[in-house]
């Protein structure tokens, strides 16, 4: 019995030692495990998570298919591992076009699992132990852990609203940086800025001098910019996404991440890029070699098609990239309206799929919760969802614990929905306004 109590021990004993890494240290909970849960459970609308619940285009979808079935077996099979030949080539044919310089398709572009893999490799392969880098707020909620697993020290910067005087609504415009503010953040120990234009959450699309401003800074500093620009395509209102690798002095310092997801409405593929100098994208290429390696095949082959297609019609109003923003403006302009008449105030968005609101006029909906220090908005968002069936996003998610009490009265809608989806949205709220007035 002794002995087998010993070993017991001993077996307890060599289990007791931590097994995660520390690097995966306070970076362990993630908004969307909770808030996908609960739109599952709960809703019979989902305005929550960023992806279209109307179809991809068919000539997309149909170069999958011809993909698929055509008579290549060798699409089947490992592709390059930086990226499938037709498609890096298709894309340095378009970027050319876009910022007005050579690239070659072998460094300057790779393919990745989606933009969310660009971003990991950005931050593996640039940030190291103890380098600063700079996170404008409201920030897409990966950018923080990655920073923090890759070593590095994220500094916050916000944006902040500046609410106009004529007391129309709100424009993602009207939240702006304070240029004293972004400049005190730059120091020797930063190693690089991430800016997402057009921003998720808030739709804002940085103007020419804003990103004059970050550039000169980051020129100033000797600072590389990762430049998440998924919804370049997603711009309302006539606004144009101005590509900071285009200003001058920031080729050299600039990495930009780019979706097939959201470019064609194809969120399940995870397909991805970015576009740099080789300077750059070769330590890119060195986590890629190292983690992933190589993506779908198949997918690359369609996206490359789609790609091909929308060079051939580049700014001609039956190219894709022209049909839809105007249809996601007018479904934007939809929801606008739809939450301005319950009393949530829309901010409205630039571009993006996205479009937050303003909530502060139903605290009396939601009951407090004692003992709980839970912030407003997400308090909101779980009520609504369970009492209303409508899923939404709680902002201050998307805000670093120093400053997301900050931002607790406005939650974030997806308006990337079929018209039957935003009108069951629709249908929702108005009821919730008629029981209101009832009372």
């Amino acid at each position: 019995v002794k002995a087998s109590n010993s070993l017991s021990f001993s077996l307890q004993a060599k289990m007791s030692r931590p097994v995660q890494a520390r690097r995966l240290e306070g970076i362990d909970k993630n908004i969307w495990v909770e808030f996908v849960k609960l739109a599952a459970t709960y809703s019979k609308v989902n305005l929550g998570q960023g992806f279209p619940d109307f179809p991809a285009p068919d000539f997309l979808t149909e170069a999958f298919t011809r993909a698929l079935s055509g008579g290549n077996h060798m699409l089947h099979q490992y592709t390059r591992g930086f990226g499938h030949l037709p498609l890096v080539k298709i894309l340095a044919q378009f970027f050319e076009k876009l910022l007005g310089r050579d690239l070659d398709p072998m460094t300057n572009v790779m393919v990745t699992v989606g933009a969310y893999q660009a971003l990991f490799c950005c931050f593996q392969a640039l940030v190291d132990e103890g380098d600063e880098v700079i996170i404008i707020e409201p920030f897409f909620d990966c950018y923080e852990p990655m920073v923090k697993m890759a070593g590095g020290t994220p500094v916050f910067v916000p944006l902040r609203p500046n609410p106009p005087k004529d007391r129309k609504l709100m424009s993602s415009a009207d939240w702006q940086l304070d240029p004293a503010e972004l400049a005190s953040k730059f120091n020797e120990r930063t190693k690089a800025i991430v800016l997402n234009s057009p921003n998720n959450p808030l739709g804002k699309v940085f103007s020419r001098g804003e990103l004059g401003l970050i550039a000169e800074l980051c020129v100033k500093h000797d600072v590389l910019c990762i430049s998440d620009e998924v919804y370049e395509w997603l711009v309302y209102d006539g606004k144009q996404h101005i590509r900071i690798a285009s200003l001058q002095g920031m080729w050299d310092r600039t990495v930009i991440i780019g979706s097939a997801g959201k470019t064609f409405s194809a969120t399940g593929w995870k397909v991805g890029w970015v576009v740099g100098s080789n300077r750059l994208l070769q330590h890119l290429r060195t986590v890629h070699q190292n983690s992933v390696y190589h993506c779908a095949t198949i997918a690359q082959e369609a996206v490359a098609q789609g790609f091909q297609r929308e060079l051939t019609l580049y700014g001609k109003p039956e190219s894709y990239f022209v049909q839809l923003p105007k249809e996601l403006q007018q479904k934007r302009d939809w929801l606008v309206q739809s939450l301005d008449s319950v009393g949530m105030k829309p901010i409205v968005p630039e571009g993006t799929y996205f479009l937050v609101a303003d909530i502060s006029q139903f605290k009396s909906d939601v009951p407090d919760v004692p003992n709980s220090d839970e912030p407003y908005d997400y308090r909101f968002a779980k009520w609504m969802v369970k009492n209303k069936g409508l899923a939404a996003i709680p902002l201050s998610a998307f805000y670093s614990e120093a400053h997301k009490n900050n931002y607790t009265n406005f939650i974030r809608f997806c308006f990337a929905k079929e018209e039957a989806t935003l009108k069951a949205a629709n249908d929702i709220l108005q009821k919730w306004k008629q029981e209101k007035t009832s009372f």
